[in-house]
């Protein structure tokens, strides 16, 4: 077997001395002082013949080579957490808390029709819920800090596992005095040219989906970006402009806007609502399980099905 030159201790130092730029704030993360943090870096690049960091009085900064060595470091530390939660689920695997992200556009709509019957089947399982975009939610996925997230699987996911939990089809949604809001059957998409649209701020996927569908159909987008829809329904309700929404975020929205909503032909728009999680990841079980609660949740719940 080969002697390794550096501990997992020592690769947690230098993980921490790049998260914070600090060697300061990296020794009070670790609770040791900063001179045997810094000697146990100093150790660690000694071994590999590499420097990671350049060091002054004002900064720390990631060296070229450094970068994708640390990359190394933090997927090695992901793989040890691994070994301690495996023989923790194999014990009990529906058991203790997992760290899930949900997307601003799906969190609002789809925790609230699940949450019941996700304490109901999994009484002994505890989820800390973060809501955050999908380029955030996926890098903490891959560093190991979440243990899965709710995402649309059009959007730049990377490589993850996932279960699929329900087609979200798009929807049109105008103002009521708009003149295809009086359309009693699906709206043809190209009956939008022309039309101002309102979109979600950079960062946000649904921005990204609704720009694909649109594309060469020769809608104008408005200046004005929203960073969220519950803003944006309030300004198309407003006849700032007409806008496109999940179907799951409908019957929460038309509540308390004047908008009116109507399907859209086929081919219709939509994303695809998934659970994502880490590849070979010790908590697989405990992921399907709860995407298969999702699931009939949402069959039984006719809001958001």
């Amino acid at each position: 077997m080969n002697k390794h030159a550096f501990s997992l201790r020592q690769l947690q130092y230098v993980v921490a001395v790049a998260d914070t730029k600090s060697f300061r704030q990296a020794a009070e993360r670790c609770g040791v002082s900063q001179t045997s943090l810094s000697a146990q870096v100093a150790k660690v690049e000694a071994a590999l013949n590499v420097q990671l960091f350049e060091r002054d009085r004002r900064k720390v900064l990631i060296t070229a080579g450094g970068s994708e060595l640390i990359e190394c470091m933090r997927n090695v530390l992901v793989d040890a957490d691994d070994v301690s939660i495996a023989a923790q689920r194999f014990l009990e695997p529906l058991a203790g808390t997992l760290r899930i992200g949900v997307i601003p556009t799906i969190g609002p709509y789809l925790l609230p029709a699940v949450a019941a019957m996700l304490r109901q089947e999994l009484p002994r399982l505890t989820l800390a819920w973060l809501e955050d975009k999908t380029e955030t939610l996926v890098r903490q996925i891959r560093h190991g800090s979440l243990d899965g997230a709710f995402l649309a699987l059009e959007s730049d996911i990377g490589d993850v596992t996932y279960e699929v939990i329900t087609k979200d089809p798009f929807v049109l949604a105008v103002p009521p005095c708009h003149r295809l809001g009086s359309s009693s059957t699906p709206i043809p998409f190209s009956s939008l040219k022309g039309e101002h649209l309102l979109l979600l701020d950079e960062g946000h996927c649904f921005r990204d989906q609704v720009i694909e569908f649109c594309s060469g159909i020769g809608v104008y987008e408005l200046g004005f970006r929203s960073t969220s829809l519950p803003t944006l329904v309030q300004m198309a309700s407003a006849d700032m402009g007409i806008t496109l929404l999940p179907l799951i975020a409908v019957p929460t929205e038309t509540l308390r806007s004047d908008l009116v909503t109507r399907p859209i032909e086929r081919p219709i728009p939509h994303r695809t609502i998934i659970l994502a999680w880490r590849r070979q990841s010790a908590l697989s079980v405990a992921m399907q399980k709860i995407s298969q609660t999702v699931q009939h949740a949402i069959r039984d719940h006719p809001a958001v099905s």
